[in-house]
C-alpha cells in the first residue's frame, strides 16, 4: 500500500490524513522506472505542502503501521515547523514509522484512540552485500535507533534508557502498547473516545437542574462563609424544588382530558327483530295470556 496524503483545509482548521505506508521504501523507487519519479516526487510534494500550511490549528489523523524511517521524520519535521496549532490523533494500529509523525504534536496535544494500539521497534531493513556493507548498514540502524530512542525521550520527558527497553523487546520487534501505556510511557497525552468522556445521565440531569436554575432566577451569587453559603444552598435547592413543583401542577392543570361523546346504544324497541325474534315474541306473548 502506497502513502496516502490528503490535506484539506476549511476555514481557519487544516486536516491532514495519513493512512497506509509512509513514504515510498527505497526498493520500490527502484521497482519500476516509470512511476518511481511521480511516485516520490508525490509524496515530496505532500510533504511541501504541510510545510507550507498558514492555518491557525492543524489536525492530524494517522492510520498506518509504518513505513520508512527517513520519510517518517521529514513529514514529523515539516509538522514541527509549522506556526499553528497541531494536534496529532491516532487510530487503530498506530506502528513503527507512524508513531514518529504523532510525536509533531504541539505540546499536550498527541492524542489516541481508546481503542488503537502503539507500537515501537528497533529499525529493520533488508540489505545484501559484502561483510563491509553489512557492518555499516549496522551502524547506521543503530543510530536510527539511538536517534528514535531521544525523540520519545524529549517528548515524554522520561528517561531515553526507558524507549530502548521497549523497542528492544521480543527480539527488537517491540511490543504492542495499550492506550494507557501509551499514556504512562508519555507518548500521548490523552485518550480519546472513552466511555468517561460521554455525559452520564446523572450529568445530564445536574445540567438541566441548572439550566432551570436559571430559567428561576438563581443567578451568580456572592461569596459567603462556608456555614451561611450551605444553609443558603440547602434553601434554595427547596426552593427550586417548589418552584419546580408548581410549574409541573400548572402545567397538568392547563392540559385538559379529552372530551369524548358517550356511546348511544340502541334501545331494544328500535332495533328491528329478526324472523325467529318475532315469532318467538308473540309465542312468548300467547303463553303469557294463557
Amino acid at each position: 500500500m502506497k502513502t496516502h496524503i490528503q490535506i484539506k483545509n476549511e476555514a481557519e482548521c487544516c486536516l491532514i490524513e495519513i493512512e497506509g505506508t509512509i513514504g515510498v521504501p527505497e526498493e520500490w523507487q527502484f521497482d519500476d522506472p516509470d512511476t518511481r519519479v511521480a511516485t516520490y516526487e508525490r509524496f515530496r510534494e505532500s510533504v511541501a505542502r504541510i510545510a507550507a500550511i498558514d492555518a491557525d490549528e492543524v489536525v492530524v489523523t494517522i492510520r498506518s503501521t509504518g513505513g520508512d524511517v527517513n520519510d517518517a521524520l521529514l513529514i514529523h519535521d515539516a509538522l514541527c515547523q509549522l506556526k499553528g496549532k497541531v494536534t496529532t490523533r491516532c487510530y487503530g494500529y498506530t506502528a513503527s514509522a507512524a508513531t514518529i509523525i504523532a510525536q509533531a504534536a504541539s505540546e499536550g496535544c498527541r492524542e489516541i484512540s481508546a481503542n488503537a494500539l502503539y507500537l515501537i521497534h528497533r529499525a529493520t531493513s533488508s540489505v545484501e552485500g559484502n561483510a563491509e556493507e553489512l557492518e555499516a548498514q549496522i551502524a547506521l540502524l543503530r543510530a536510527t535507533d539511538d536517534r528514535l530512542a531521544s525523540l520519545y525521550a524529549d517528548r515524554s520527558g522520561e528517561p531515553k534508557e526507558q524507549f530502548e527497553a521497549l523497542m528492544a523487546e521480543n527480539g527488537g520487534a517491540g511490543r504492542w502498547l495499550t492506550p494507557e501505556e501509551v499514556l504512562e510511557a508519555g507518548l500521548a497525552d490523552r485518550i480519546i473516545g472513552q466511555a468517561s468522556e460521554r455525559r452520564s445521565l446523572t450529568q445530564n440531569l445536574t445540567a438541566g437542574l441548572h439550566r432551570l436554575a436559571e430559567a428561576l432566577g438563581f443567578g451568580e451569587r456572592e461569596a459567603l462563609p462556608e456555614d451561611r453559603q450551605t444553609l443558603r444552598t440547602t434553601l434554595e435547592e427547596r426552593e427550586l424544588q417548589r418552584r419546580a413543583s408548581m410549574l409541573l401542577n400548572e402545567g397538568q392543570q392547563t392540559v385538559k382530558a379529552t372530551d369524548i361523546a358517550p356511546i348511544e346504544d340502541p334501545a331494544m324497541a328500535d332495533r328491528t327483530l329478526s324472523a325467529n325474534e318475532k315469532a318467538y315474541a308473540h309465542d312468548a306473548k300467547a303463553f303469557r295470556r294463557n
